[in-house]
Protein backbone atom coordinates (compact mmCIF):
# COMPACT_ATOMS: atom_id res chain seq x y z
CA UNK A 1 0.00 0.00 0.00
CA UNK A 2 1.15 2.97 -0.75
CA UNK A 3 1.96 5.64 2.17
CA UNK A 4 1.51 9.39 1.28
CA UNK A 5 2.37 12.27 3.15
CA UNK A 6 0.32 14.99 4.70
CA UNK A 7 0.93 17.52 1.76
CA UNK A 8 -0.08 14.96 -1.10
CA UNK A 9 -3.15 14.00 1.15
CA UNK A 10 -4.27 17.45 1.51
CA UNK A 11 -3.61 17.71 -2.44
CA UNK A 12 -5.53 14.72 -3.13
CA UNK A 13 -8.71 15.67 -0.74
CA UNK A 14 -8.75 19.70 -2.72
CA UNK A 15 -8.31 18.25 -6.23
CA UNK A 16 -11.12 15.51 -6.03
CA UNK A 17 -14.42 15.64 -8.03
CA UNK A 18 -17.10 17.22 -5.91
CA UNK A 19 -20.36 15.42 -6.47
CA UNK A 20 -23.36 17.20 -4.83
CA UNK A 21 -26.75 16.87 -5.67
CA UNK A 22 -30.13 16.20 -3.34
CA UNK A 23 -31.13 13.41 -1.33
CA UNK A 24 -33.88 11.93 0.52
CA UNK A 25 -33.98 10.41 3.95
CA UNK A 26 -37.06 8.19 4.32
CA UNK A 27 -38.60 6.54 7.47
CA UNK A 28 -40.04 3.24 6.54
CA UNK A 29 -42.06 3.14 9.95
CA UNK A 30 -44.88 6.34 8.36
CA UNK A 31 -43.61 6.65 4.74
CA UNK A 32 -42.68 10.30 5.90
CA UNK A 33 -39.07 11.70 4.21
CA UNK A 34 -36.93 14.65 3.99
CA UNK A 35 -35.02 16.42 1.11
CA UNK A 36 -31.56 17.93 1.89
CA UNK A 37 -28.71 19.17 -0.45
CA UNK A 38 -26.00 18.24 -0.12
CA UNK A 39 -22.25 19.87 -1.46
CA UNK A 40 -20.86 16.82 -0.56
CA UNK A 41 -22.69 13.55 -0.85
CA UNK A 42 -20.33 11.56 -0.15
CA UNK A 43 -19.67 13.74 2.92
CA UNK A 44 -23.19 13.41 3.78
CA UNK A 45 -23.75 9.45 3.36
CA UNK A 46 -20.91 9.12 5.69
CA UNK A 47 -22.60 11.81 8.40
CA UNK A 48 -26.09 9.61 7.53
CA UNK A 49 -24.24 6.25 8.21
CA UNK A 50 -22.29 7.41 11.76
CA UNK A 51 -25.75 8.67 12.79
CA UNK A 52 -27.39 5.04 12.26
CA UNK A 53 -24.29 3.49 13.64
CA UNK A 54 -24.46 5.26 16.93
CA UNK A 55 -27.97 5.95 17.26
CA UNK A 56 -28.00 9.32 16.64
CA UNK A 57 -30.63 10.99 15.19
CA UNK A 58 -28.92 13.24 12.21
CA UNK A 59 -31.86 16.02 12.45
CA UNK A 60 -34.34 17.34 14.90
CA UNK A 61 -37.27 17.20 12.70
CA UNK A 62 -36.46 13.68 12.79
CA UNK A 63 -36.54 13.09 16.35
CA UNK A 64 -40.03 12.20 17.00
CA UNK A 65 -40.00 9.15 14.20
CA UNK A 66 -36.46 8.25 14.85
CA UNK A 67 -37.00 7.67 18.64
CA UNK A 68 -40.40 5.75 17.34
CA UNK A 69 -39.18 3.44 14.84
CA UNK A 70 -35.69 3.19 15.69
CA UNK A 71 -32.74 3.89 13.27
CA UNK A 72 -32.80 0.61 11.11
CA UNK A 73 -36.13 2.45 10.07
CA UNK A 74 -34.63 4.89 8.24
CA UNK A 75 -32.68 5.24 5.00
CA UNK A 76 -30.24 7.64 2.78
CA UNK A 77 -31.68 7.43 -1.22
CA UNK A 78 -29.28 9.86 -3.38
CA UNK A 79 -32.33 11.42 -5.88
CA UNK A 80 -30.03 13.42 -8.35
CA UNK A 81 -26.15 14.28 -8.40
CA UNK A 82 -24.12 16.74 -10.37
CA UNK A 83 -20.65 17.53 -10.55
CA UNK A 84 -19.05 20.32 -9.65
CA UNK A 85 -17.16 21.66 -12.82
CA UNK A 86 -13.71 23.32 -12.81
CA UNK A 87 -15.18 26.91 -13.63
CA UNK A 88 -18.04 27.04 -10.88
CA UNK A 89 -17.47 29.03 -7.41
CA UNK A 90 -18.76 26.79 -4.48
CA UNK A 91 -21.50 29.90 -4.26
CA UNK A 92 -22.63 28.93 -8.32
CA UNK A 93 -22.47 25.40 -7.21
CA UNK A 94 -25.10 25.63 -4.60
CA UNK A 95 -26.84 27.47 -6.44
CA UNK A 96 -27.43 25.08 -8.56
CA UNK A 97 -28.20 22.05 -6.20
CA UNK A 98 -30.76 24.57 -4.30
CA UNK A 99 -32.86 25.23 -8.24
CA UNK A 100 -32.36 21.40 -8.42
CA UNK A 101 -34.01 20.83 -5.02
CA UNK A 102 -36.98 23.47 -5.93
CA UNK A 103 -37.83 21.32 -9.13
CA UNK A 104 -37.92 18.53 -7.08
CA UNK A 105 -39.99 20.02 -4.54
CA UNK A 106 -42.29 20.95 -7.19
CA UNK A 107 -42.47 17.06 -8.41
Amino acid sequence: MEHLTKKELKDQYKNRILTGGIYRIQCSGDDSYWLRTSLDMQGSKNRFAFSKNTDSCPEICMLKAWKQYGANAFSLEIVEEIEKKETQTQRQFADDINTLLELWKEK
